[in-house]
């Protein structure tokens, strides 16, 4: 029952959106031909679709560049080349390796371009520091926008990190202030709105997440903030066969376009930043920015909810605190995720050994029995425990 209820809400908000020109591509061999014709297609074909960044005035193309998980400076040279914007970055990425290579990679662009970065800081002196080195990591006098990372309540959005945004605005340091939710969204957005200091929130957001969220995201709107999807994949998860990458897989079926259609197609998201690591993935995500969502992308990403239903934790928050053991269970799944869903491992075991050595040292093959129960159906003790066994 759950399953069918949930198949049902996720065709119920596609449905809901201002999807002009859905076709109804129901027959195998139409189905087939729309899955293929992303790999056939010719690289770079498409145009580039641009949206205002909300009381920014910023022009953005609809699809950004998040830069977290990029290796290779080339790839978002290139990104810049053919029309994309907006960059996004954070002060932990990498060590901050990835803020210096976004740097090196934009410099000969910089005054043309929107440049973000993140502060993970909790106390005002500790958020002007880390803002200091974005700057000179990156090699420029401004942040764009400058956003307060990986908010998970309302009261973290505080009067003191309000501040720190208000005096690097005033110091020229930055233009916009934001704050990034993973976890929380709808609490932290609706935090965003009330307080009128925040001009863009990022927000984790895909096929997968619940309609709270949604509705959080056009009060956003409506309120006139900027609104950035990221997270847009839904972890990622697909059936591996011996020897292929899942991105491989991901692109063979058609998931990632579908998926970044999907959410290109709310009206009240202004831009995405889908992590790219090569030029496939730059150009596959290009071309997708110019394509409608349809019925065939429909169908795709319901087998696909179907799919990661028991692995990929939507970051409700439903489970926090309810570990006995005092396990961050919504951190410790998106880092599994950044593994099992990305090919992530180096960041996934990052993440983890950053947890307390008390919490990493939990194993949950100890317990006698998980008392957290998912309301979206994710198996929470097997995930913790492949968690454990991989990452520590």
């Amino acid at each position: 029952m759950k399953s069918d209820s949930s198949r049902r809400r996720f065709l119920a908000a596609s449905v809901a959106l201002p999807a002009a020109g859905l076709a109804r591509t129901s027959n195998q061999a139409e189905t087939k031909a729309a899955l293929a014709a992303p790999a056939a297609a010719p690289l770079s074909t498409g145009k580039p679709l641009f949206k205002t960044l909300g009381r920014t005035g910023l022009k953005v193309t609809t699809v950004s560049f998040g830069c977290m998980i990029t290796s290779d400076p080339s790839v978002i040279e290139r990104a810049a080349d053919m029309g994309i914007i907006y960059f996004d970055t954070a002060r932990v990425y990498q060590g901050g390796n990835n803020e210096r290579m976004v740097g090196a990679a934009l410099k000969s662009k910089r005054k043309n371009l929107v440049v973000a970065s993140k502060s993970g800081a909790k106390t005002k002196a500790e958020a002007l520091a880390n803002l200091d080195t974005s700057l000179q990591t990156i090699g420029t006098d401004f942040l764009d926008i400058w956003y307060l990372h990986n908010k998970t309540k309302a009261e973290q959005v505080s009067d003191e990190l309000l501040e720190a945004q208000e005096i690097a605005k005033k110091a020229g340091k930055i233009r916009f202030a934001g704050v990034s939710t993973h976890t929380g969204q709808d609490e932290v957005i609706n935090a965003a709105i009330k307080c009128g200091k925040i001009d863009v929130v990022l927000v984790g957001y895909n096929f997968a997440t619940d309609q709270k969220v949604g509705d959080a995201i056009a009060a956003a709107h409506k309120a006139g903030l900027g609104v950035v999807g990221m997270k847009v994949m839904a972890g990622g998860f697909r059936r591996l066969k011996p020897g292929e990458k899942a991105y491989d897989v991901m692109k063979r079926d058609g998931a990632p376009a579908a998926a970044l259609r999907w959410i290109l197609n709310n009206p009240n998201i202004d831009t995405t930043i889908p992590s790219m690591t090569d030029m496939e993935q730059l150009d596959e995500n290009f071309r997708a920015m110019s394509q409608k969502f349809t019925a065939t992308d429909e169908k795709i990403l319901a087998e696909q909810l179907d799919f990661i239903r028991p692995l990929y934790c939507r970051q409700c928050g439903a489970c926090e605190g309810k570990c006995p053991q005092g396990l961050p269970v919504s951190d410790m799944l998106r880092y599994l995720m950044y593994a099992d869903g990305y090919g992530q491992y180096p960041l996934a075991r990052e993440r983890f050994l950053e947890l307390p050595v008390e919490v990493a040292g939990v194993r949950c093959r100890d317990c006698s029995g998980c008392t957290i129960e998912c309301p979206n159906g994710v198996r929470v003790s097997e995930r913790l425990a492949r968690a454990q066994e991989l990452l520590a």
